[in-house]
């Protein structure tokens, strides 16, 4: 099963995802709740429209917080709307953007360009 991982350093950022196709969008969530995670765990999905690659966000160990406080912004979680929010843990290259706030969907996007999407070869 593939692994996604830095495009600039290649470590990886996931451990095997199984790639699934794009699941509907929530239901909008009321009040200060955050939403069900947009794919499920150990899995990953391409947004037909967008081209962004859509994970779990438990599913990026390899990856860190953005050093930059104010691309973490958000009130009950991080609302992804100041740019890239999440580094490779290798080289610290912007490689994702994590939406878990209260009125977000719940999930991490990485572009096309800042991951690849490679065969785990047999150790």
């Amino acid at each position: 099963m593939p692994v996604i991982a830095c495009a600039n350093c290649r470590q990886p950022l996931t451990g095997e995802l199984q790639g699934v196709p794009m699941p509907p969008a929530a239901k909008k969530v009321e009040g200060h709740r955050v939403a069900p995670p947009r794919v499920s765990q150990g899995t990953y999905a391409i947004s037909p429209k967008t081209g962004m690659i859509i994970l779990h966000p438990g599913d990026l160990p390899g990856t860190a917080p953005h050093p930059d406080r104010g691309r973490r912004n958000g009130c009950c979680g991080l609302d992804g709307l100041d740019g890239p929010n999440l580094v490779c843990r290798g080289c610290g290259a912007e490689v994702a953007t994590q939406q878990s706030d209260c009125w977000t969907d719940h999930l991490v996007a990485a572009a096309p360009d800042t991951v690849t999407i490679g065969i785990e070869t047999p150790g």
